[in-house]
C-alpha cells in the first residue's frame, strides 16, 4: 500500500514536467518571434524607410542585446533536456530586466533626451505569464516591470515613464484575472477527477461486496455457532474459544461494512432522542474502553429535541467513531462527547486524547481501504460518511498534535 501514493506522486510530477515543458516551448517561440519582429521593424525597417538611421547598434548595449538573448537559447534547450525547465522562465525575466535596465540607463542617464524606451517582449512577459499557472512567477514579472519604470522615473526625473507604467499595471491586472481563472478551472477539473476516481473505487467495492458478502456470511454464521457450542460444552478446556469468537465477530463486522457500501439501503426516518443513541453506543463500547483505561464524559443538553433519523444507522455511525477514538488511545485517556443544538441542527462532537492525525494521513482520510491501524480495513469512515450523507448532515475531522476532534452536524427535522 505504501507504494501507491508514491506512484501517484511520480505520475503527477511527470505530468507537471510535460506541461511546464510545453509552456516553456510556447513561451520561447513567442519571445523570439516578437523580439526579432520588433527589432527588425522598429530599429531597421522603420528607420530605413523613414530617415535611413539605424539606432540600435550604436547606442546603449548595442549588439550585446542580441548576443545575450540568443545566448540564452542554447542554455534553455540544455535545461529542458536535463529535465529542469522550471527555472527557464525566471532566467529569461531576470536577464531581460537586467540588460534592459542597463541599456536604458546608458541611453538616457545624464542626457536631455526624453524617455522613449520600451519593448514588445515586455507585453509578452506580462500577458503570457498565466500560461505557467504560477503566482510567484506572475508577481516576479509584474512587479519587475513596474519597479523598472518606477526606477527610471526616479533616476531620470521624467514623467514620460508614467505612460508605460500605467499600461503595464493595467496589463498585469488583466493577466492576474486570467491566472485566477486558470487556477479555478484547474481546481474544478481536479475535484471532478477526484470525485470520479472515488466513485470508481466505490463501484469496485460495491461489486465485490455484492459478489462475496452473502457467501461469507452463511459459513461465518455456522462457524460462530459451532464455536459457541463447543465453548459452552467444554468451558474449561480451551482458552482460545473467546478469541475465536471475537475474530469471527470482527470478520462479520468487515462484511457488514462492505454490505453497507455495496448495497444502498432505504433510510427509514423516525423520531428518536440523541440521548438514547449515545447511551446505547456507550454501553456497547464500555468494556473495550475500560480494558484500555479510557474514561468517557458526555456533555449534553437534556432534554434535547428528537432527531428525525434512522436510529440503527446512527448507532452504527457513533459506534464506528467512538471505537476509532478508543483505538487511538492504547495507553488510556479520555473521550469527551458533546451534544449541542445550534439552530435547526444538532452538533455532536467526539474528542479523544490520542496521537492525532499527521498531515500526510489527513489527505487520505475517507479513501477506500486507507487505514493507519494494523488490523483496520479502511472502510469505517467511508461507512460513517455515507450514513451522514443519507441523513443530509455534515462531517468534519480536525487533527491536532494530541487528539482528534470529530464533528457531526445533523438536521433536527428532515424535509
Amino acid at each position: 500500500p505504501k507504494g501507491v501514493p508514491g506512484m501517484k506522486g511520480s505520475s503527477t510530477r511527470l505530468k507537471l514536467f510535460y506541461e511546464e515543458k510545453k509552456a516553456i516551448q510556447l513561451f520561447l517561440w513567442l519571445f523570439y518571434i516578437f523580439f526579432i519582429s520588433f527589432e527588425l521593424i522598429y530599429y531597421y525597417i522603420y528607420p530605413y524607410y523613414g530617415n535611413g538611421v539605424i539606432t540600435r547598434p550604436n547606442q546603449g548595449l548595442g549588439f550585446w542585446i542580441y548576443i545575450i538573448n540568443f545566448g540564452l537559447l542554447p542554455l534553455a534547450i540544455y535545461l529542458i533536456k536535463k529535465g529542469n525547465p522550471y527555472i527557464i522562465k525566471y532566467l529569461y525575466i531576470y536577464s531581460f530586466l537586467l540588460w534592459d535596465t542597463i541599456h536604458n540607463f546608458l541611453l538616457y542617464y545624464g542626457k536631455d533626451e526624453s524617455f522613449a524606451a520600451g519593448d514588445i517582449v515586455e507585453v509578452v512577459f506580462i500577458l503570457f505569464s498565466p500560461i505557467f499557472v504560477n503566482k510567484k512567477y506572475f508577481w516576479t514579472v509584474s512587479l519587475g516591470m513596474v519597479l523598472k519604470y518606477v526606477f527610471f522615473g526616479v533616476i531620470l526625473l521624467d514623467l514620460e515613464v508614467l505612460v508605460p507604467l500605467f499600461i503595464y499595471i493595467i496589463l498585469s491586472a488583466i493577466a492576474f484575472v486570467i491566472l485566477n481563472r486558470f487556477e479555478s478551472y484547474i481546481e474544478s477539473v481536479n475535484k471532478a477527477h477526484e470525485e470520479l476516481r472515488r466513485k470508481e473505487k466505490l463501484a469496485v467495492i460495491g461489486q465485490m461486496a455484492a459478489a462475496i458478502g452473502h457467501e461469507i456470511r452463511n459459513p461465518l454464521s455456522s462457524l460462530k455457532g459451532f464455536t459457541q457450542l463447543q465453548h459452552e460444552n467444554y468451558p474449561n478446556t480451551n482458552d482460545f474459544y473467546p478469541i475465536m469468537i471475537q475474530e469471527i465477530d470482527r470478520i462479520n463486522s468487515i462484511v457488514n461494512d462492505l454490505m453497507t457500501l455495496g448495497k444502498p439501503k432505504i433510510v427509514q426516518f423516525s423520531k428518536v432522542g440523541i440521548e438514547e443513541i449515545i447511551d446505547y453506543t456507550l454501553s456497547l463500547t464500555k468494556h473495550l474502553a475500560e480494558r484500555q483505561g479510557i474514561t468517557t464524559e458526555t456533555i449534553m443538553e437534556r432534554p434535547s429535541p428528537p432527531l428525525d433519523c434512522d436510529p440503527k444507522q446512527l448507532k452504527q455511525l457513533f459506534i464506528n467513531l467512538i471505537k476509532n477514538a478508543i483505538e487511538s488511545m492504547p495507553n488510556g485517556g479520555k473521550i469527551t462527547i458533546t451534544v449541542k443544538v445550534e439552530g435547526n441542527k444538532m452538533n455532536i462532537s467526539i474528542q479523544d486524547e490520542g496521537g492525532g492525525i499527521s498531515d500526510e494521513d489527513f489527505l487520505n482520510i475517507g479513501e477506500p481501504f486507507f487505514t493507519t491501524k494494523k488490523e483496520g480495513t479502511g472502510l469505517g469512515l467511508m461507512v460513517s460518511n455515507q450514513i451522514i450523507k443519507d441523513h443530509f448532515g455534515e462531517f468534519y475531522i480536525n487533527g491536532f498534535e494530541k487528539g482528534t476532534l470529530v464533528k457531526v452536524m445533523l438536521p433536527i427535522n428532515q424535509k
